[in-house]
């Protein structure tokens, strides 16, 4: 059996450097993804999480110095189901938006479950966000939608979507999860290389699209930025490295630079974050495609609670009346056309230690 295509890659690169509501199932058993090495040569190799999926026993709790014995264990139930491919979760006006990338289309699901279309992006919605009203509150203006394979930032007003900034000229593939701050300023990741094709890793950047939709490039030489919040004070951004698997932080300073790159967790045991949310309590969740988990880590890479899924976790984001409900987006697969046929995607929740801080 092959390793994930993204294990792969991330080895390639250290190598070359809500409150649960009714209807909800009954709890997921564990399981793993199991493989062995695989090789970008080799045509026959799967695609990135394509992979065997094997039911198990829930893995014992790992010798790591940063994932103590006493690590949490939560259980997660079944809220949605029969999505293509769900990614940028957002929990915004009493309801959870979220990207179904591979259906092409941004969907709201709210609190009962009832899933509702919101608008069609043809070349591939990602993460979301909003920008101000007019009156300069956050979050509460036109929602910002990243549009991949064109690298394109989109602006839907309620009635038609536009374009709000032309990303190509900076993004080295095709763009993915972003964060919005308070003050209306996008920051948008992007792969770097093409992944689905097996192409050779390159280092990404991450870009900072201003609200006049002027582009930068904040930050360069990430391994596949992805997921990414903003503390509550708005000085500190933190980027899920998904090749790298680490999360790196950066002070924020008042121009919109960012400086001070450190690390501020590395992940355990092969996982790797995808997409990630913040508590108030300072920790990350981070959701794992190549361990089936979320996974919540202190600063430093302490692990104190962990969410074993039965497939892929590809995003994740606390919500809900009291901000404590972990919203997680999983599928048992990321190749486009088998999403499409399968519709295996799901949303699945459980009650989060903490509620959600920062941005997004």
């Amino acid at each position: 059996m092959a390793r994930t295509e993204t294990e792969h890659a991330a080895a390639e690169h250290t190598e070359s450097d809500a409150e649960v509501h009714a209807g909800i199932s009954e709890p997921l058993t564990t399981c793993q993804f199991h493989r062995d090495t695989m090789r970008q040569s080799n045509p026959q190799a799967a695609p990135w999480n394509q992979v065997l999926i094997v039911m198990s026993e829930p893995t014992p709790p790992s010798s790591d110095p940063i994932t103590p014995v006493s690590a949490v264990q939560l259980t997660a139930q079944t809220w949605v189901t029969g999505l293509c491919f769900g990614e940028g979760p957002r929990w915004h006006a009493g309801a959870l938006w979220l990207s179904d990338m591979h259906a092409h289309e941004v969907l709201r699901v709210t609190g009962d479950g009832q899933v509702e279309h919101v608008v069609s992006v043809p070349q591939q919605p990602s993460g979301l966000g909003w920008l101000p009203d007019s009156g300069g509150t956050p979050q509460a203006g036109d929602l910002l939608i990243v549009s991949m394979q064109d690298r394109c930032l989109l602006r839907f007003d309620g009635r038609r979507l536009a374009l709000h900034a032309d990303l190509s000229s900076v993004a080295e593939f095709h763009c993915n999860d972003m964060v919005v701050d308070d003050l209306g300023r996008a920051w948008v990741g992007n792969f770097g290389f093409d992944l689905h094709a097996r192409a050779k890793p390159r280092a990404a950047t991450l870009m900072r699209v201003d609200p006049d939709g002027t582009v930068t490039a904040a930050a360069s030489d990430l391994r596949f930025p992805n997921g990414t919040v903003i503390t509550p004070d708005g000085r500190t951004l933190i980027v899920g490295e998904s090749m790298g698997r680490r999360l790196t932080a950066f002070t924020i300073t008042p121009t919109g630079s960012l400086t001070d790159r450190r690390v501020w967790a590395e992940l355990p045991n092969g996982a790797l974050p995808d997409g990630i949310c913040l508590d108030a309590a300072g920790g990350i969740w981070s959701a794992s495609p190549s361990t089936n988990e979320c996974l919540r880590q202190v600063a430093g890479g302490t692990v104190t609670h962990r969410v074993p899924l039965a497939q892929g976790a590809f995003a994740c984001m606390l919500g809900g009346t009291d901000g404590r409900t972990l919203f997680m987006l999983t599928a048992a697969d990321s190749d486009p056309d088998q999403c499409r046929a399968q519709r295996s995607g799901r949303i699945e929740i459980c009650r989060a230690p903490y509620a959600r801080a920062g941005c997004p």
